[in-house]
């Protein structure tokens, strides 16, 4: 059944339908972490409406990192020093925000940015966890127009997402921590994989870690939704 299924005319069609949900799966899941990250750094604004333009520009460009990071992807997984940057820059953003929260202890204040300081670091973040994304996508399928479609998709989710954490960090006390520590785990990943590619842990294995991380963020909530 299955042989005549993909030996038929329609293969092609039947194909590329399941490798864009995969991409699009891939994307998702990939995505949660990225998302908690963008809406904790458009919170800093502290005003709903700047945090909106800041997700819609700051995503706008990070699209165009995106699609610049797609077609020169073969070129850059030559070079371990993007990947070590991406590394280092999403610890020292989860450094940042530990360490900012430590010496701010008892002040549940957030501390506050500007609209254009918020705009680059919500586009460099996701660029950096789009290191690992992209690497995954293109391991999946090599139709060029399938991964542009995939992170396409992604993106809008990414946005999806990020206006629902926004909501959710004022209602649930760890979610906030939770999403640091997984911005730190994947930042961790990428680092193992420059420095020691044989003690890369399996994907299954950092996104079981970051359920388990995000079933905390939920677990407590501060004020009734």
């Amino acid at each position: 059944m299955l042989d005549s299924i993909f030996s038929s005319p329609f293969n092609v069609g039947i194909e590329t339908i399941l490798v864009l949900l995969i991409l699009v799966a891939l994307e998702a899941v990939l995505s949660a972490d990225n998302a908690i990250a963008l809406a904790a750094l458009s919170q800093t604004l502290h005003h709903p409406k700047q945090e909106q333009q800041a997700l819609n520009i700051g995503l706008g460009i990070a699209y165009v990192f995106r699609l610049l990071l797609i077609f020169s992807a073969t070129w850059i997984v030559q070079f371990w020093q993007f990947e070590l940057m991406g590394a280092v820059y999403l610890l020292w953003l989860s450094w940042q925000y530990f360490t900012q929260k430590q010496a701010a202890e008892g002040d549940r204040t957030v501390p506050s940015r500007t609209l254009w300081q918020v705009i680059p670091l919500i586009a460099v973040t996701d660029l950096a966890f789009s290191l690992d994304s992209v690497a995954t996508a293109i391991a999946v399928s090599q139709e060029l127009w399938l991964i542009i479609l995939g992170g396409t998709i992604g993106i809008l989710l990414l946005r999806l997402l990020a206006g629902l954490f926004i909501q959710w960090l004022e209602e649930f006390s760890h979610l906030e921590d939770a999403g640091y520590l997984a911005v730190a785990l994947v930042g961790t990943r990428l680092l193992v994989r420059v420095l020691a590619p044989d003690w890369v842990p399996p994907e299954w294995v950092i996104v079981s870690f970051i359920i388990l991380v995000f079933a905390w963020g939920f677990s407590r909530r501060v004020r009734p939704a």
